[in-house]
């Protein structure tokens, strides 16, 4: 049997150990600064956030382009000859990453492309359930991996609010009379992936300390997610004191395994510093 070889996008802010131990694929999205173009894991996300204090401009993001897809696809091929590309997708609801890598995957065989509508710790949900499958079922095939695949998609559940609303506003993400309101309430949005898109679905007034908790609490009370791992995001910036309690939390609701992931550039350039989120499967 040929082997199979998972890939997605540096939106799904896997970290290294991971894309190693499992031998996942990445290809960088990008952020524009400074009227220059660094793929998304080369660029420190600390110079996002100076490059903002500075100019009161935030940086741009920009997709994988078609011929950047062409050539991940065709060095995966040469490096695993006779493979099967599963490529698990950021989005396509966000951002045009995904249309880009099916005018890509025309011209190659054995490469099945899916879209995760998810993005962050949700899209990196997907793709660790796809990874530890493969794992533990290494002779599966591939119609049966991707079929498992898409049934967990929806279950993908990510929620997250900014450290501030700054970088919402530079963006054009919020009108100015919101951002006002919000910084004089002391409101954070609570961001969620539904059906792929971006939306905000609640708000909650206080300290982040407050906040984060608030977040996770309704979160873990809204859906059933699997005990046996959840994601906890945060963004450069995060006070340690609401990492630890968010931890608390999750290890006293029942969570076997709790990953720490930091959102990278991409993902940062968007909701700026010191934001958190969750993300896991629902059962």
């Amino acid at each position: 049997m040929s082997r199979i070889v998972l890939s997605t996008e540096s939106g799904a802010d896997l970290p290294k150990d991971l894309t190693d131990k499992y031998a996942i694929e990445v290809v960088p999205m990008h952020v524009i600064m400074d009227d220059k173009d660094y793929p998304d894991g080369s660029l420190p996300v600390e110079h996002i956030y100076d490059y903002y204090e500075r100019t009161k401009k935030i940086p741009s993001t920009t997709a994988t382009n078609v011929h950047e897809y062409q050539e991940f696809f065709s060095r995966i091929k040469a490096e695993h000859p006779g493979c099967t590309i599963i490529h698990v997708g950021y989005t396509s609801k966000a951002s045009s990453s995904f249309q880009n890598a099916v005018i890509a995957a025309e011209e190659f065989q054995n490469l099945f492309l899916i879209d995760a509508l998810n993005v962050t710790g949700g899209l990196l949900a997907v793709v660790m359930y796809a990874a530890t499958l493969l794992e533990s079922e290494p002779e599966i095939e591939p119609a049966r991996l991707i079929e498992k695949i898409e049934t967990v998609i929806p279950k993908s559940k990510l929620a997250f609010t900014p450290g501030s609303l700054d970088f919402l506003r530079a963006g054009g993400r919020v009108s100015n009379i919101a951002y006002l309101g919000g910084a004089l309430l002391k409101i954070k949005p609570c961001i969620e992936l539904i059906d792929g898109k971006l939306v905000s679905t609640k708000k909650f007034r206080g300290k982040m300390n407050v906040v984060a908790e608030k977040l996770l609490r309704e979160y873990l009370t809204e859906y059933n997610i699997d005990r046996s791992q959840l994601y906890l995001i945060y963004s450069l910036g995060l006070d340690d004191s609401i990492k630890q309690r968010a931890e608390e939390i999750a290890r006293e609701s029942g969570f076997e395994n709790i990953r720490w992931i930091q959102a990278g550039a991409m993902i940062s350039t968007h909701a700026g510093p010191g934001g958190f989120g969750v993300a896991g499967l629902e059962l």
